[in-house]
């Protein structure tokens, strides 16, 4: 384990700034700075409620309230979350050309917030309701609102009926492959990629680091735990992430 001093903060801006494909890609750890719990933390969303799966959430209405009702008190978690540190610090990344952009395993949208155009979002954004009948989809804070005020599951406006739900990824849901395919290019192509804030244990988010090493890019990891990839980096961090972004950004001249 290295940690995170001066010299590592150097070599780290280093690589970035030789770096002509550089990719960061984040988790959970990324968000916390915001104050938005990691769902698999002690306390967090998956510890409290049982799992309400895609099957039974298009089978069932009261799988559909039980979703809703998980949903919406998930909600004021992060509807009032801010970018931190880490998130400006990887938008002007973007915005002065360091990296090409971010895959993200993260539905808060703070990255775009922050101001990064370029995001692949694996598990889709919970910004946006999307109707599993028609496709349509629209800003998920008045339909928040809609349900904690009357108790009841919106129906879709357009095709009356439609199952609406967050255009997030549920379990048993597939990930969408178009944006998974993208992320995995985007991989492969890295000479540089940091993973942040990721525990990397779960796939596809294990294998595509993975992908940047096996076709000869770097690999830092910056993350609060250890990870099963940690012997594969070439460093690791284990320290705060806004401090450890802040201190590399620092050290770009």
């Amino acid at each position: 384990m290295h940690c995170m001093n001066s010299e590592v903060a150097t070599i780290i801006a280093g690589w970035l700034k030789k770096a002509e494909n550089a990719v960061v890609f984040t988790g959970a750890g990324v968000s916390t700075e915001s104050g938005i719990p990691d769902f698999r933390s002690p306390g967090g969303v998956w510890s409290k409620y049982r799992t309400v799966y895609y099957d039974e959430f298009m089978a069932s209405a009261d799988a559909r309230y039980e979703y809703w009702r998980q949903k919406a008190e998930g909600d004021r978690d992060f509807a009032d979350a801010q970018p931190n540190n880490g998130h400006r610090v990887i938008a002007k990344w973007e915005r002065d050309g360091m990296i090409r952009g971010v895959i993200t395993q993260n539905i808060d949208g703070l990255h775009q917030v922050a101001g990064n155009q370029h995001v692949l979002e694996l598990h889709g954004t919970s910004r946006q309701i999307l109707c599993q009948d028609c496709g349509t989809s629209s800003d998920a804070a008045p339909l928040i609102a809609e349900f904690l005020e009357t108790d009841r599951v919106p129906a879709c406006r357009i095709c009356a009926n439609g199952r609406l739900k967050h255009a997030t990824i549920s379990f048993g849901q597939a990930l969408p492959v178009e944006v998974l395919e993208q992320a995995a290019a985007w991989c492969r192509q890295a000479d540089l990629l940091l993973a942040i804030g990721s525990s990397l244990v779960v796939s596809p988010a294990a294998d595509l680091p993975m992908l940047t090493k096996r076709n000869g890019g770097r690999l830092v990891i910056i993350n609060r735990d250890t990870t099963p990839l940690d012997v594969m980096a070439d460093k690791v961090i284990q320290e705060s992430i806004g401090v450890t972004l802040s201190a590399v950004d620092y050290r770009i001249v």
